[in-house]
């Protein structure tokens, strides 16, 4: 397939195409005429996000024609088994972490406060707006065809409130010899695993759990792992084990048939 730019739009906007022709934001018409300089008559490549592939012509500086909606050039089906990295949000490189986990294929990515964080986030939805961005310039970037899902802010304790009872958690501690490796721990499960079901890694702020938080993560039977022998920053920790779960599926679960719903 030839190497063309892309585009990340919407499902919605998608579906509502008028004349198989879609009008482009100020920020999308900047970025295929000032930073790709795509020319008129030029293909894109557009995602819709969800799996689609669709090959656009650019019609006018701010329009893309899509020739063929009814056919996409490529349709990626759905993983049966999302991945999940839930981080207490570090004073700096959260914007890396969510471009990283991204690349590496997480499918949904839990902003954290723990009681070790002083700082809290004033305007949640201009921040949840930005990251956002982030998100779809990393998928335009590694050309996923599916965009992970960043989840509003929680605090842990209303984080495990909200976890599903189907859901597979480990939980990351810091240079605790008693703890079993993120390997070890996900070579232990039980396969198949049930579809939709979220395995997720929790990583700690830079200052550590509370003992507090650690109580009730034993009370829930949160798996307790290590992921180095050494102390990682957040940022590393996070690329860390994404990459760890990510290869997992790739190569262990995933020669394993799954159970149906």
């Amino acid at each position: 397939m030839k190497n063309l730019a892309r585009l990340i739009i919407e499902n919605k906007r998608i579906k509502n195409l008028e004349n198989n022709k879609l009008k482009l934001s100020n920020e999308e018409s900047h970025y295929l005429n000032k930073v790709m300089r795509l020319k008129i008559g030029e293909e894109i490549q557009i995602t819709n996000g969800e799996g689609y592939l669709w090959k656009g012509i650019k019609n006018k500086n701010n329009i893309l024609e899509i020739p063929n909606i009814n056919k996409p050039i490529l349709v990626q089906d759905k993983k049966k088994v999302f991945l999940g990295i839930a981080v207490a949000i570090p004073k700096s490189g959260f914007d890396d972490i969510l471009k990283m986990c991204t690349e590496i294929g997480i499918d949904f990515i839990q902003p954290l406060y723990s009681e070790h964080q002083i700082k809290r986030i004033s305007n949640q939805s201009s921040k949840m707006d930005r990251w956002n961005i982030i998100i779809n310039e990393a998928v335009e970037q590694c050309e996923r065809l599916w965009k992970p899902k960043i989840l509003n802010i929680l605090d842990i304790y209303e984080w495990i409130i909200a976890c599903k009872a189907k859901d597979i958690i480990s939980i990351s501690l810091t240079r605790d010899e008693s703890c079993i490796s993120l390997n070890d721990w996900l070579k232990m499960q039980n396969l198949p695993i049930q579809e939709n079901t979220i395995i997720w890694n929790v990583i700690g702020p830079e200052g550590g759990w509370s003992t507090r938080e650690i109580c009730c993560f034993k009370d829930n039977k949160f798996q307790l792992i290590r992921l180095s022998e050494s102390i990682l920053r957040t940022s590393t920790a996070c690329v860390t084990a994404a990459s760890i779960l990510s290869q997992w599926r790739s190569f262990d679960m995933e020669s394993n048939s799954i159970m149906e719903k």
